[in-house]
This record gives structure tokens, sequence and C-alpha cells, in this order.
């Protein structure tokens, strides 16, 4: 693949897994790339280790903590690729995911974002929301143990679809999200009134107000997803805050 295309991690204290990330995205991708990190604030060593080992990334520092989008938000002015990918700073990639994800796109002029399949470190697939979020899926969601998923939550990640060809969907997961550089730049990037959750599921809603988002999943990123928010009050409060802020502007049903 001959375009450019750019990614951006925003890391906030992720000394534990920032070398893996970085080091496994630059490994694997062939495609003219840049890579921004994008420090929000860290206290932990993470700019100074990125800043002393990685020459080859672009790192800033936005001077405390924007939050997940306004952290990708920081360097949309910056952009001069064709396509971007929106990265976690716990993702790992074992190909060249980037040039795929590109090369499909490349194909298809009619989509605006793509979503990879994501799985855990061990190969396990990720249960994740593919169609518009609602209540009742989003307590099928919490309240689900370690067990098959049941209805509600097979429905909310749209297990009852055929998902071994590319897929048109409602709602992309954050960790790794992959769209048209002039779209995400149209849209003004994410919405910042979410500090952190939701701001996903709002981006990809607003994708397909003007494009599509589509599941392609001959494209595979591997997410550690340590769902946080179950186990830290503070980030629960925090997701509860976005949520409301979420449904407060599109409704508590799906659609456009």
């Amino acid at each position: 693949m001959d375009k450019k295309v750019t990614g951006c991690i925003v890391t906030h204290n992720n000394m534990r897994t920032i070398a893996q990330a970085i080091d496994s995205i630059l490994a694997s991708t062939n495609a003219p790339f840049e890579l921004f990190v994008v420090d929000n604030g860290s206290t932990d060593g993470t700019y100074e280790f990125i800043r002393d080992n990685y020459p080859q990334v672009t790192l800033l520092k936005t001077g405390g903590n924007l939050g997940f989008g306004g952290g990708h938000n920081f360097i949309l002015d910056r952009l001069d690729s064709d396509y971007h990918a929106i990265i976690n700073p716990d993702v790992i990639l074992r190909e060249d995911v980037i040039s795929a994800l590109g090369d499909y796109m490349q194909a298809h002029p009619e989509i605006g974002m793509l979503s990879p399949a994501i799985r855990f470190p061990d190969g396990r697939p990720q249960i994740l929301g593919k169609r518009n979020p609602s209540p009742r899926y989003l307590i099928a969601s919490r309240l689900r143990g370690h067990g098959a998923p049941g209805e509600a939550l097979r429905e909310y990640a749209m297990l009852d679809c055929d998902l071994t060809v590319p897929t048109p969907i409602e709602n992309a997961t954050g960790c790794f999200m992959f769209i048209r550089t002039e779209l995400f730049r149209q849209l003004g990037g994410f919405d910042c009134r979410y500090f952190m959750y939701f701001e996903d599921c709002d981006l990809t809603r607003q994708v397909n107000r003007v494009s599509s988002a589509v599941y392609y999943p001959d494209a595979t990123v591997y997410h550690e997803w340590g769902r946080e928010s179950k186990k830290n009050f503070k980030l629960k409060l925090i997701q509860m805050q976005s949520m409301l802020r979420y449904f407060a502007k599109w409704g508590l049903r799906g659609g456009k």
C-alpha cells in the first residue's frame, strides 16, 4: 500500500504496556507510516521512556490529562495522512494490520471507518458491542460473568450475524479504529464532552451519518482489555457520566 497512514496512541501512566505496543506496531507495519504518541500527563516515567528509546516516534505532551478523545484530538491539525489509526496503549499487532486495513479501505471508497477483529493476547475473541448501546445491552455487558454470553449480549455483539465477512456495524470499539483522515478531521475528531468511555460509540454514529463503519474480520489485533471500570470506582463514575451524556445526546434507542 502506497498511501500514508498515521497512528496515535494516547498514554497516561501506561509504562507497563507501552513498549510492547510500540514495538509491535513499528515491527509489523510496512506501509508509509508515522506513529504519534500523545502523553496525557503521565507521572510514571512513560514520557521519558518513549523520548529516550523511540526517536522514530513523534512524541507530544499535552501538559495534563485531556481524556481519551481530547488526547487523540490533540494531533488532529498535524495529520497529513490518507488514513489514521486510533490505537490503545495495550494493543499488540502480530501482522501488518495497518496495510491490510488501508488496502481494503482503498478498494472500498464508500467505507469511512474499519474495525478489525479484536482478541485477547491468548487468542480468545473479545465480545464487544457492535450495535448502538442501549441500557439493556449495557446491563448485560456489565453483569456478564465468565460463561457464555446471554441473548442480549450476543445481540449487542452481533453474534447473531455472520461475522466471517466484512459487515456494517453501528459501534466500533475505541481500542483500535481505522478511519479516513479527512473524515476524522471533518467530524472534528472525538466529542470531548466524554472524558473517557462512549466517545468511540459516538464517533461511529457520526461516521455512519455521512459514510459507513464496517467490521473487517480479516485483520486481527490483540488487546489486553483489563476492564478497569469494573475494578476502579473512580473510573466507574466516569463511565456512568459518559453514558448519561451519550443517551442525552442520542436517546435510549438505536438508530441514526
